[in-house]
């Protein structure tokens, strides 16, 4: 549900030695202190509070044959979790733990197809959901196997092609991404073609990218060619419980959706829908299809952002808003390793929000004080 300031608790922490100081009233707040960009205390928490339970785009299996498995790492150097995706007898993709339940030896070391998942430490074999199998040499223990011997199993969800996953949920995947399945309905998601993946590494904290991320107000000064696609005039965030979005209006002659009867923004031109998935996670959906950016901590002041992207309409490509994302995220990343700059100052405390033009950052920062200290 949209509103304009979703009611959150209050944002100090319980030692009182933080307080992000971000009022519910945009037009009293003030922005966080430096500390949230540049505390090694708060990063650990923000690691705790923020990170583990969110949904993180992780990859897709290529193929459709039985007990195809991809290992990955959930956001190494943080979360430093093994994690692999199998897709089972029944055809259905799991995302599994990829420690052994034994010592925490890597269960799949690669790539490929297997009849079942099986340790090659001690010989432990779990079928592809997961499940405990077989085990030598325990005869003998008592309560042996139980539910902890069985690899877990996370939620994973999808927008088409796209999966995300997450160690233990705060939102439910449906509420999180309800706002982008209602005003997207038209689109052909099934149709999805991935095309790329880039990966930056930006020398600044995430939460300096993500708060760049949730406000046009830069974009007159930052980037040119993209304010050349856009009416700056006529764009707008919406926010949700969990998310929000920023429509961005196609200045006249540039490219923009074909709306179908009936839809919200019908008889406008939108160059661009630009959904926010709290903490870390960014949908831009463009006339010629879908461009993700996860948002990976590395350290307090290094991010990596992942840049993936999906097209339905490659004849339209190069056009309007998404022509030249590699641009706009160059552009993008030396601001903010500016900004992180400029946060270490001794004589920077802190700002002001613009009402008009950072509801979004407003937002973020409510929800950011939520997961912290709720």
């Amino acid at each position: 549900m949209a509103a304009d300031s979703p009611p959150l608790p209050p944002s100090r922490s319980e030692g009182g030695d933080f307080d992000l100081g971000v009022d519910a009233d945009i037009t009293r707040a003030r922005t966080p202190p430096p500390e949230l960009y540049t505390s090694a205390e708060v990063f650990a928490r923000v690691r705790s509070r923020v990170f583990t339970p969110a949904w993180h785009m992780v990859p897709s299996l290529a193929g459709r044959e039985t007990g195809e498995a991809l290992p990955f790492e959930l956001l190494p150097g943080v979360l430093d979790a093994p994690l692999v995706l199998v897709r089972g007898t029944d055809g259905v993709v799991r995302c599994l733990s990829n420690v052994c339940t034994h010592r925490a030896n890597l269960v799949v070391e690669g790539p490929g197809c297997h009849k079942a998942l099986r340790c090659r430490y001690h010989g432990r074999r779990f079928s592809l959901d997961g499940r405990f199998a077989f085990m030598p040499e325990f005869e003998g223990a008592e309560g042996f196997p139980s539910e902890d011997d069985s690899l877990v199993s996370l939620p994973l969800t999808s927008l088409g092609p796209i999966s995300l996953a997450s160690l233990g949920p705060r939102v439910a995947a449906a509420d999180l991404l309800r706002p982008i399945q209602e005003r997207l309905a038209f689109a052909p998601w099934d149709r999805l073609e991935r095309k790329g993946e880039r990966v930056y590494d930006v020398p600044a904290n995430w939460a300096l990218y993500v708060e760049n991320y949730l406000e046009g107000f830069h974009v007159p000064f930052v980037h040119p060619g993209l304010a050349g696609a856009l009416d700056y005039a006529s764009y707008r965030t919406e926010l949700f419980d969990w998310s929000n979005l920023q429509v961005g209006v196609a200045r006249k002659g540039e490219a923009c959706f074909s709306l179908p009867a009936g839809h919200p923004d019908q008889g406008q031109s939108i160059a661009a829908y630009y959904f926010f998935l709290f903490p870390c996670t960014m949908v831009n959906v463009y006339p010629w299809g879908v461009s993700m950016n996860a948002v990976e901590p590395a350290a307090i002041d290094r991010t990596r952002v992942r840049f993936v992207s999906w097209v339905w309409d490659e004849s339209r490509i190069g056009e309007g808003a998404g022509a030249d994302l590699d641009a706009v995220e160059l552009e993008d990343e030396a601001v903010v390793a500016s900004v992180q700059r400029g946060v270490r100052s001794p004589l920077y405390k802190g700002g002001r929000y613009s009402p008009a033009r950072e509801r979004g950052v407003h937002h973020f920062h409510r929800l950011l004080a939520l997961a912290l200290y709720g």
